[in-house]
């Protein structure tokens, strides 16, 4: 039987990657990439030398159809995203759905996941809040629907968890304290990488601080609305 290793891989630091997860992308027959280019810095890391197929959120139907092709034709197959766990806030989840209704209608192939680095873990590790059971979010609508997002989480008892980005990170924390009010929040930026930045306080406060810094990178929040 075929196999397609769901691989988990770095967030930002490349020795955040499981002995597993190398021994799979040493061993399979191509690995999907939703960059090809990130993907080869890791590789090249690793000192492995695998074809790679660009395999991302404008991918088109033809695309996943010769992938299926690939897995019919017993070659295993190896799905990254550019970091982090594929099908978690990544268009890889569109691929999965497909195979797996192939599956189901005959396709012998295995959908095998490969655990690894996760953002949302990693800043719930160190966040303080409970966690015993949290709301994942990942990035909140740009605009049509944010509000009617937001109002909905002020009777949410749950600790929360978005993505956002460093051009929208402010705004989206001036709308949040508008609605949940002046809450405690954690925010990590470019976590693991080499100016990795965590900091916890209330809502003001750290909008604050990155109005003052204008900080760049990715960011993960997390908001404690208890």
């Amino acid at each position: 039987m075929t196999s397609i290793y769901i691989v988990g891989t770095p967030i930002g630091n490349l020795q955040d990657i499981t002995f597993r997860a190398i021994e799979i992308l040493r061993n399979v027959d191509f690995v999907l990439a939703e960059d090809t280019r990130k993907t080869k810095v890791l590789l090249e890391y690793y000192k492995i030398n695998k074809p790679i197929i660009s395999y991302h959120q404008h991918s088109t139907e033809a695309k996943v159809s010769h992938i299926v092709n690939l897995l019919k034709s017993n070659q295993n197959l190896a799905l990254v995203t550019d970091a982090g766990t594929p099908g978690v806030s990544d268009p890889g989840n569109h691929l999965l759905d497909a195979l797996w209704q192939k599956k189901l209608n005959g396709l012998n192939v295995d959908i095998i996941p490969i655990p690894g680095a996760s953002s949302v873990t990693t800043i719930l590790s160190v966040c303080g809040f409970p966690t015993d059971d949290f709301l994942f979010l990942g990035f909140l609508p740009k605009k049509k629907g944010r509000e009617t997002l937001l109002k909905s989480l002020r009777q949410e008892k749950r600790t929360i968890v978005i993505f956002e980005s460093p051009y929208r990170v402010v705004k989206s924390l001036e709308n949040i304290e508008k609605f949940l009010g002046n809450i405690d929040v954690v925010i990590g930026r470019e976590l693991t990488k080499k100016f990795e930045e965590i900091l916890r306080g209330k809502l003001k406060d750290v909008v604050k601080y990155l109005k003052r810094k204008n900080p760049k990178g990715e960011f993960v929040v997390v908001l404690n609305n208890r």
